[in-house]
């Protein structure tokens, strides 16, 4: 969307939320940081004379994408949502849907289990409630203290990532169940495809519900929303 807008000769700023230590560079100004709530971001739209809103943020970053939607209504400014189609079942796959994470900690069984814990590291003191389990982590960033359960082991890696890497960590790290966020896109799907050829469940945690908004499924759709 970036590289785009930037092709266009746009005048954008793209906003980062901060949580990533070394995020890609895109091709645009960057801000970095949260807006301060609605208000906020209210306040800044009126101060910049932002025409446009897109929210390309995260599928789970609910709270951003609410502010946003409100934002947009209070100020009068338009917005579109970049969003990428959630992933579907497809045959071989052994899928549990969840509503959310408390829910992926109780769909995990009672015994021990090795589990792939695929949902980045904002969520992970939930599973210290299940602390049998020994949980594989991939983050993008060493973390910065101690991990929030008792037998775990992080991955630092960075995707795109690929079917015969992801089969390899699963077999290498005898991998039982995978929870995951149903977050879209093709960067991160190769964990499910190695999961389907491996037999293995995944446990994958829905998105959340959000309010009404006009959401596209391509950067080129939002270009036409644009008039570009």
């Amino acid at each position: 969307m970036a590289r785009a807008l930037a092709e266009a000769g746009v005048d954008a700023v793209y906003s980062y939320a901060g949580r990533t230590d070394r995020p890609v560079a895109p091709p645009l100004p960057v801000r970095v940081g949260g807006f301060g709530g609605v208000a906020g971001l209210v306040d800044l739209l009126f101060t910049q004379y932002f025409t446009h809103i897109i929210d390309a943020t995260h599928p789970f970053a609910a709270q951003m994408s609410r502010n946003a939607v409100e934002a947009s209504k209070i100020a009068g400014v338009p917005l579109m949502a970049l969003e990428r189609e959630p992933w579907t079942a497809r045959p071989g796959d052994r899928w549990t849907h969840v509503a959310d994470t408390a829910a992926a900690v109780a769909a995990l069984s009672d015994r021990p289990r090795r589990v792939f814990l695929a949902i980045g590291r904002q969520t992970l003191d939930a599973f210290a409630t299940a602390p049998s389990n020994f949980y594989l982590l991939r983050l993008v960033d060493a973390p910065s203290e101690p991990l929030p359960l008792p037998r775990a082991e992080a991955v630092i890696a960075r995707g795109p990532f690929t079917v015969e890497g992801d089969r390899a960590l699963l077999t290498n790290h005898r991998i039982e169940v995978i929870v995951a966020k149903n977050s879209g896109g093709a960067g991160a799907e190769a964990k499910l495809v190695a999961a389907r050829d491996l037999g293995l469940p995944v446990i994958l945690i829905d998105r959340p519900r959000l309010p009404h908004r006009r959401v596209a499924r391509t950067v080129s759709e939002v270009m036409a929303w644009l008039r570009l």
